[in-house]
């Protein structure tokens, strides 16, 4: 049921427009806002902008820090077509990172930097090689978390209980893929124990590649997966272990805490 506005356009959906308001008061170098901050921002009752924090996590478009309560934007908000990038510097401190690791021996290879939204992983930002043949990706795509490297190696690096809540939820979303999905988190952990980063051989599509490994941010309230791959009939399993895995850990080695 619509609400009427002050000008009484009782198409005027007034809810809505002011959870879109919660979501644009973020700006770039803004990474948490307190209801506090939010209701300055939007001239809001605190009380009022607090059911909305609240509404807003429960639909995965913002992301409550259980510390200090604060919130940032999610993933989710690409969608909409929001700024999460602003509050996401990583992009571009990998930038050259990502650059360099899409100009080893294979001109064929896609690099991407995701984090987890639900049981995917959103790429927040992609680089593509130059050639007409390579992986399909952009900035915005999701990928399962259990089948894709990007995915795996976001799993890998979470704690037990928090991987074992995605895993139940996966399973309600999709019961009929449970063992698929178990074996996936178990590829997961046996790859990063025994490489340091994840693999997926055609565990996503046939036709794709790829290894990755998790890098989490400094205060430990971001983890994102760094991905390596492309096309499987032009970019090998042999060739990602030995010419890019050794480059992905020193790409994350060299950007250190975030």
């Amino acid at each position: 049921m619509t609400e009427e506005n002050e000008s009484g356009d009782r198409q005027f959906v007034t809810a809505l427009a002011r959870g879109l308001d919660i979501l644009s008061c973020y700006k770039k170098g803004d990474r948490f806002l307190s209801n506090q901050e939010l209701a300055r921002r939007t001239g809001l009752a605190r009380p009022t902008v607090s059911r909305l924090t609240y509404t807003l996590t429960k639909t995965g478009h913002l992301i409550r820090d259980e510390n200090s309560g604060e919130y940032r934007l999610s993933p989710k908000a690409l969608r909409l077509g929001f700024s999460v990038l602003a509050a996401v510097d990583i992009s571009e401190r990998f930038a050259l990172d990502m650059q360099a690791l899409s100009k080893g021996p294979n001109p064929y290879v896609t690099v991407a930097l995701a984090e987890q939204s639900g049981t995917r992983a959103v790429y927040l930002a992609a680089l593509r090689s130059h050639q007409a043949i390579s992986l399909s990706v952009s900035v915005g795509a999701r990928l399962p978390l259990f089948y894709s490297a990007i995915g795996r190696a976001i799993l890998a690096a979470m704690s037990e209980a928090k991987r074992a809540r995605i895993l139940a939820q996966g399973i309600r979303e999709f019961p009929g893929q449970r063992e698929r999905m178990e074996q996936g988190v178990r590829d997961a952990l046996r790859d990063y124990a025994t490489y340091g980063y994840c693999t997926s051989f055609g565990s996503w599509k046939p036709e794709s590649n790829a290894i990755a490994a998790p890098l989490i941010s400094a205060d430990g309230t971001t983890l994102y997966g760094v991905n390596v791959g492309g096309p499987s009939f032009l970019v090998t399993p042999e060739e990602l272990h030995t010419e890019y895995g050794p480059r992905l850990l020193d790409a994350l080695a060299d950007i250190g805490p975030q």
